[in-house]
């Protein structure tokens, strides 16, 4: 049977206003398909004009399918495995500015354009003196929209970095600042463009390698870039609540929250579902196991993350305990999900900067609220150093080499890599690891599970 390739069956009348810096899987997995609902629910007319951030990227086989492709999700809801086809069509076009820089910097002139995304990878974000970054870039850009008089922007940055938004308004005004792009210019950055500080949480896959021939049949076209992702979704905007009715997810079914501070919604998730994959990883991958949703399966493995979750985590956070049990219930099946193959030695990579951010602040605020020790949070740490001392870690050769060879108080006392001195841990460490040395990590950590039921 001979395919012909996704394309559109007519002209594509979708109105521009968004300009989006990355053609990658994870805005069209993302902020793509939520626009993509509103166009088709909601009659948003709004077209994406996607500007490729790289030289080399998909922006030509975008182009060949006129934008078009399949975005294919699946995952657990309740427990039963769930799918959803859509084909995207929000797309107008793509960009390659490396090539075409005129066609880029002309859209600065549409007066109908509001909003800006991007997803660069975390190293994007970047102020490089003499460098055309993607801030760089952004603020040519920005520079242009001033010069035609025309109103500002809502900048939505989803790159994985702390004040996503902060940090790229203030590469863009030291750009400014080095080409003395002048004061009226910064004002303009500054009063008229709103830089919002962002969450995003959704597992995408990407293109499907193993299975894209098999998809195909099944869709009767090819997909050049058909991209796959998990069904949970999570958009966290720290902004002023006005702007969510230019852009209205939440009223469509979308899990998209405006806030004044996203910070408790970053807690959450560093503490919840990142501190749940570092608490439980380096003792499953001790008992043998190779993925998550195989250590998942493991009842006494399944039994210490969620236990450690709810018993030692979610206590020592501010935020309403439903919210809290909502986000944590969601990270378990998502950990279950069987179309993810998250596999633990990708996790155990920087183990231990991992542990200091994820679940350390969980034990010490646990500590200082109840006078007294989160086992299983105790446990992750002797399995942790258990792992380094007998795994096969991944890690700065300094590290590697000091976990190796230290005793656990020498261990427990390096201030710079604890940001603080856990020398108080030392007699329940020492016992833990005694404990997983004589019996076994699968038996010691089910001997744990026993406690504060």
């Amino acid at each position: 049977m001979i395919m012909e390739i996704l394309k559109r069956t007519d002209k594509c009348n979708l109105t521009e206003r968004v300009l989006q810096f990355g053609e990658g899987n994870f805005l069209r997995g993302f902020v793509d398909w939520m626009i993509d609902k509103l166009n088709k629910e909601a009659d948003f007319d709004c077209g994406v004009v996607i500007i490729q951030p790289l030289p080399t990227g998909t922006c030509e086989m975008i182009n060949e399918q006129d934008g078009l492709y399949t975005l294919y999700l699946r995952g657990l809801v309740n427990g039963e495995v769930m799918e959803e086809t859509r084909i995207v069509e929000c797309v107008t076009r793509c960009i390659n500015p490396y090539e075409d820089w005129d066609q880029y910097i002309d859209c600065a002139a549409n007066p109908n354009l509001r909003f800006i995304v991007s997803n660069t990878t975390e190293a994007g974000i970047e102020y490089i003196q003499g460098q055309m970054t993607f801030p760089a870039r952004l603020t040519k850009f920005l520079k242009a929209r001033y010069d035609t008089g025309l109103n500002g922007f809502v900048i939505l940055p989803c790159e994985l970095i702390d004040r996503n938004g902060d940090n790229l308004k203030n590469c863009v005004l030291s750009y400014a600042a080095d080409w003395e792009l002048g004061d009226d210019f910064v004002d303009w950055i500054n009063n008229e463009n709103h830089f919002t500080n962002t969450l995003v949480d959704r597992i995408v896959t990407g293109y499907p390698k193993d299975t894209a021939s098999e998809l195909e049949e099944k869709f009767g076209y090819l997909d050049k870039v058909i991209d796959t992702a998990e069904l949970f979704h999570l958009w966290v905007i720290e902004g002023d609540n006005k702007y969510s009715d230019e852009l209205p997810f939440h009223k469509y079914g979308m899990n998209v929250i405006w806030t004044d501070d996203v910070s408790p919604y970053k807690i959450r998730k560093v503490r919840i579902l990142n501190g749940a994959h570092t608490m439980m990883v380096p003792a499953a991958f001790m008992c043998g196991h190779q993925t998550v949703g195989e250590a998942l399966n493991d009842e006494i493995v399944c039994d210490f993350m969620y236990n450690g979750i709810f018993k030692e985590v979610i206590p020592t956070l501010d935020m309403p305990y439903d919210e809290l049990k909502s986000f944590a219930d969601d990270v378990v099946e998502r950990f279950r999900n069987p179309f993810v193959k998250h596999y633990l030695s990708s996790i155990l990579l920087n183990s231990v900067s991992k542990f200091q951010v994820r679940v350390l602040p969980s034990v010490l605020e646990y500590y200082k609220r109840y006078n007294k020790l989160p086992y299983r949070l105790i446990f992750s740490l002797a399995a942790l150093i258990d792992f380094y001392r007998n795994g096969e870690p991944n890690d700065s050769e300094e590290i590697v080499n000091f976990m190796k060879t230290a005793s656990t108080a020498e261990i427990l006392s390096k201030t710079a890599y604890w940001n603080c001195d856990l020398s108080f841990l030392g007699d329940t460490v020492e016992n833990t690891l005694a404990d997983i040395e004589m019996k076994g990590m699968r038996k010691a950590m089910g001997d744990i599970n026993g406690y504060n039921k």
